[in-house]
């Protein structure tokens, strides 16, 4: 018999990520890093393992500062730059193929970083989803390599980011599928440890460091296809339907109704993708009474009908 899932283990079946660590950058100031936009299924991450570095922000805002530990992941995929705090003109930088990672380096002579970049790949359509749910720009300050950390998470984080840092120095065999296999635990870790921090962001880490609101999450998780109504979900929380309604939408940033949509088109998407279950099947399943009405609310969220996203991925 199958272990429960929590409700993040439920979404990150739903939504599977590869992670992929592509570069190591270790520079002396004067640096800059201009990253072009990512494929579309594509998030961006940097971990910063020694140093310090600067994300500049649009729209003539403060830059970002990121110290040793902190982790940033630009989940809409844009293109971005980094830099150091420095001012003067970056020296060009210049690349090492090892056996397992790419290492860039320039002649800088100046304050020294030492950064991992890599990207968390999913489906397209998956990651279109995910991304109305996390901020296009988190930054996760862990509080430095080299403390100890008093959350079970962030010590864990420290623990990842150190065997990542120690298996992209050194030509291991299997080390390209290790850094891989921990990239991919690191999207996990980041999530769960955005959650539990006193400031985390509007969207689902925000819900999902709300106890109260629980109950609601994993019962839509884990049984999508309930008749599920606001004063049920509300009732799941031991709360009235107005309040109910007040938190959800203020930590998430859109109502329940909307989240159990999307938890839906997940699970459809995916019984379309590895069953040959009838649409009309599926849609009762995930708890639509209309097949038609199924058809739109699928086309809305995935951008296709679901007998042409069942045979654009027969065909992948």
């Amino acid at each position: 018999m199958s272990p429960p899932l929590d409700w993040l283990s439920r979404l990150l079946e739903m939504t599977p990520v590869r992670g992929q660590l592509d570069l190591r950058c270790q520079y002396g100031a004067p640096w800059r890093i201009d990253q072009e936009a990512f494929a579309e299924g594509e998030m961006a991450y940097h971990i910063v393992l020694d140093g310090a570095a600067s994300l500049v922000e649009p729209s003539g805002m403060s830059p970002q500062h990121l110290e040793p530990g902190d982790i940033l992941l630009i989940a809409n995929g844009e293109a971005h730059s980094l830099h150091d705090r420095s001012g003067a003109r970056p020296k060009p930088a210049s690349s090492r193929v090892a056996a397992n990672l790419v290492f860039s380096h320039n002649a800088g002579d100046g304050e020294r970083l030492d950064m991992l970049c890599g990207r968390f790949v999913l489906m397209p359509p998956h990651a279109r989803l995910l991304r109305r749910y996390l901020p296009a720009r988190l930054i996760i300050h862990t509080g430095g390599m080299a403390t100890t950390s008093d959350n079970e998470s962030g010590a864990a984080l420290h623990g990842l980011m150190a065997l990542m840092q120690a298996e992209s120095g050194a030509d291991h065999l299997g080390g390209r599928a290790m850094l891989d296999a921990l990239s991919t635990a690191l999207f996990t870790l980041t999530l769960r440890f955005a959650s539990e921090s006193r400031e985390v962001p509007p969207g689902l880490l925000a819900l999902a460091g709300y106890p109260r609101l629980a109950p609601a999450l994993d019962a839509m998780f884990h049984d999508p296809g309930h008749p599920w109504t606001l004063p049920l979900l509300a009732a799941k929380c031991n709360m009235s339907r107005a309040t109910f309604v007040r938190l959800f939408q203020e930590k998430l940033g859109m109502s329940a109704s909307e989240l159990l949509t999307d938890i839906r088109m997940m699970v459809s998407a995916n019984e379309l993708r590895a069953t040959t279950v009838s649409t009309a099947g599926i849609a009762e399943a995930v708890g639509y009474q209309s097949e038609a009405a199924f058809q739109r609310a699928f086309k809305l969220r995935m951008g296709v009908t679901p007998s042409r996203w069942r045979k654009k991925t027969d065909s992948v």
